[in-house]
């Protein structure tokens, strides 16, 4: 049976990163194989995710080469997930990566099985975040609050509100993965889950 590819959206200060590696420690010593590959970023190394820099000619060329499973440009940078996720969800690993709500009409495209997880946050709780990671200028900070949800119709299998203890939204990540292990045989991908009450606006 094919593995999964999980993408997980929301936007910037949502805590994505944050709710991934929680999920990924607690997965960390299961039988099934979970994959959490690093994305390629035209950024420098730095403070908040554990990513490969690359620089702009470099991300163009492997682009051009077929050497990324997805690839998209966001707030001035380019991202990429490496080709070989389309490998591993075909030798059924469930493969799990932070993913721009841009690129999920692709997802059918490229994978056999594949969900959607929504992470979001109360805004005002968005924006300390995003003050804090200090990454950006006042007015940069102000641009990804505003940019619009790219993809307002796309199905949702489970929205996370990331309004309270980490280690509680990451298991409830992992809790999701280990149902559509393949191992667990689950039924439920690939069906709409309706946003639950109290969830945030996406």
């Amino acid at each position: 049976m094919s593995g999964a590819f999980v993408a997980v959206v929301g936007a910037s200060g949502s805590g994505k990163d944050s709710v991934i590696g929680a999920a990924r420690d607690l997965l960390a010593d299961q039988d099934e194989s979970f994959v959490f590959p690093r994305r390629l970023i035209t950024r420098p190394v730095g403070a908040g995710e554990d990513h490969l820099p690359v620089s702009e000619a470099d991300f163009t060329r492997i682009e051009s080469e077929g050497g990324f499973a997805l690839s998209w440009r966001a707030h001035g940078l380019a991202y990429g997930l490496p080709a070989a996720v389309v490998d591993a969800v075909r030798a059924g690993d469930v493969v799990v990566a932070n993913v721009s709500r841009g690129v999920l009409n692709q997802l059918t495209e490229r994978f056999e099985r594949s969900a959607v997880i929504r992470v979001c946050v109360p805004e005002e709780q968005r924006r300390a975040r995003l003050a804090r990671r200090g990454r950006e200028a006042d007015a940069e900070i102000q641009a990804r609050m505003d940019r619009p949800d790219p993809a307002p119709d796309t199905r949702i299998d489970l929205e996370i509100v990331n309004d309270g203890a980490l280690e509680d939204a990451g298991r409830t990540l992992a809790d999701f993965l280990r149902g559509i292990s393949p191992a667990r045989q689950s039924a439920h991908i690939g069906r709409a889950a309706a946003t639950p009450d109290g969830g945030c606006d996406a």
